[in-house]
């Protein structure tokens, strides 16, 4: 990798802590660019370079979490409930300031709907809608009990300063979508 790549990544990680943080401390709409370079101790130029505006800082930087969780679906494919959610927790608990504030935020609403869309899809593949205690229920109420129901169990987990560590969710969700599923 070059040094400008080097450099080039360094700012694009700055300019989303930046806008990260910012959220953290006021609405969104209030945000300006120039609010996000000085916090990134970058210009706006290096901003305009990587991103168009801070609305699409934003959507890439969720799009960024949104695929990160995708791809550790794949792997946990394999494994029981309990041990693919550790890798979940673990990952919104080594980005916690990120779930904190898109959770709290009313600047980013739309982080939910992703992460909602995200669950159903990655539930889908895991329910049997039409046999065992399922039968009978209609595929999309089910899917949609599913994945409100996790997602607001990780928002009141992210919301509550995660009062129990990553492997205690696991084991507890795990065991309830066992239950469920």
């Amino acid at each position: 990798m070059s040094k400008t790549d080097r450099r080039r990544l360094k700012s694009q990680e700055a300019i989303k802590n930046a806008v990260i943080e910012l959220i953290s401390e006021k609405n969104f709409d209030d945000i300006t660019m120039h609010d996000i370079s000085n916090r990134a101790n970058v210009s706006r130029a290096t901003i305009y370079s990587n991103y168009i505006d801070k609305f699409d800082l934003l959507d890439k930087l969720m799009e960024e979490h949104i695929n990160e969780l995708r791809e550790l679906c794949e792997p946990a494919a394999d494994l029981d409930y309990t041990d693919a959610n550790v890798i979940w927790f673990e990952y919104i608990q080594s980005h916690y300031l990120f779930f904190r504030t898109m959770f709290a935020s009313t600047g980013a609403p739309y982080f939910h709907t992703r992460f909602l869309e995200l669950l159903k899809k990655e539930f889908k593949n895991e329910i049997i809608f039409h046999s065992g205690k399922n039968r009978g229920l209609n595929e999309e109420i089910i899917l949609q009990f599913i994945a409100t129901s996790y997602a607001g169990v990780v928002e009141w987990w992210v919301k509550n300063e995660m009062p129990y560590p990553p492997y205690v969710m696991a084991e507890q969700v795990g065991i309830l979508l066992e239950r469920n599923l």
